[in-house]
């Protein structure tokens, strides 16, 4: 079908890039002010004269952070459970979305099936069940209560499930002729084959428990064992910036709660903003996970 380039087609181009630019500014100022109050001195910060380029530029902020031992515990913590959660979800979500991709003749509980797991992700039986559970299993206070929970993330189970059915029939026709069986078709020919939406899930499942914080403060008994969002949400809240907690008097006029807060705030935000750049064009083509493929 060829598109004419008409009047209102033009305009419709131009409102969508105008509307989308400033939906863009509007995501991107929040985390330029916070990075701008972290290299501002403690009285531009504390005067309010910080909008969106530092006053006073100082390192002082970053120098205290890099000081706490507990922020570095915390990221330790976040980097065990997204090695270990991102492991087991990546693993669950390709062993229960292949045989989901098969047709009724070929796997007749595949529906019963379906419909539990997407019950699951509508309804949930509460905190306090799901308290209850993690206790009487015996992972309270572990890395495993921040793990297991979710280990099998639905949604991106659905995505996977649909990127499989939308692969020919007949790779894995032939694939069977051959002498395949079911498990070296699945790591041989379809994981190879979904690149770019393992890269996707891949991405999601990384941020989620990069960004997940509730779930640290309820399962963990000691915060020693927070995560990094947990520990940064408690230092958020809870208002226990003193003096006594800085080293020096000098230190005490260029560091200030606000700063401080923001130079951990956006420490803890960098990894995430240093690697999507590199699964971009991996999400730019999952994005699409059960559309028409040529």
């Amino acid at each position: 079908m060829i598109e004419r380039n008409t009047v209102g087609r033009r305009l419709f181009i131009g409102s969508n890039y105008t509307f989308l630019t400033i939906l863009s500014v509007l995501c991107i100022l929040p985390l330029v002010h916070v990075l701008s109050v972290s290299f501002s001195s403690s009285a531009a910060a504390s005067a309010g004269y910080v909008k969106l380029w530092p006053v006073d530029f100082t390192l002082s902020s970053y120098k205290y952070v890099l000081m706490k031992k507990e922020f570095f515990r915390s990221i330790l913590v976040t980097l065990e459970r997204v090695a270990i959660g991102l492991s087991v979800n990546m693993a669950l979500t390709i062993l229960v979305a292949y045989p989901l991709s098969k047709e009724v003749n070929k796997f007749r509980a595949r529906t019963a099936y379906a419909w539990i797991f997407v019950f699951t992700m509508l309804f949930n039986g509460g905190l306090i069940p799901l308290y209850m559970t993690v206790k009487y299993t015996g992972v309270l206070d572990s890395i495993w209560a921040l793990v297991l929970p979710g280990a099998l993330p639905i949604f991106n189970m659905i995505l996977l499930l649909n990127f499989f059915r939308g692969l020919p029939k007949e790779l894995e026709e032939a694939a069977f002729m051959d002498g395949a069986g079911h498990w070296t078709t699945l790591w041989k020919m379809y994981v190879p084959l979904s690149l770019p939406a393992l890269a996707t899930i891949t991405l999601f499942a990384t941020v989620g428990h990069w960004n997940s914080w509730f779930d640290g403060l309820i399962f963990m008994n000691s915060p020693s064992h927070y995560p990094l969002q947990s520990y940064l949400q408690t230092i958020v809240i809870v208002k226990n910036f003193t003096a006594a907690n800085l080293n020096n008097l000098k230190m005490l006029q260029e560091v200030d709660e606000r700063t401080f807060k923001a130079a951990q705030i956006f420490l803890g935000a960098l990894p995430i903003l240093l690697v999507y750049p590199f699964l971009q064009r991996f999400f730019m083509k999952g994005i699409v996970l059960g559309s028409v493929k040529e």
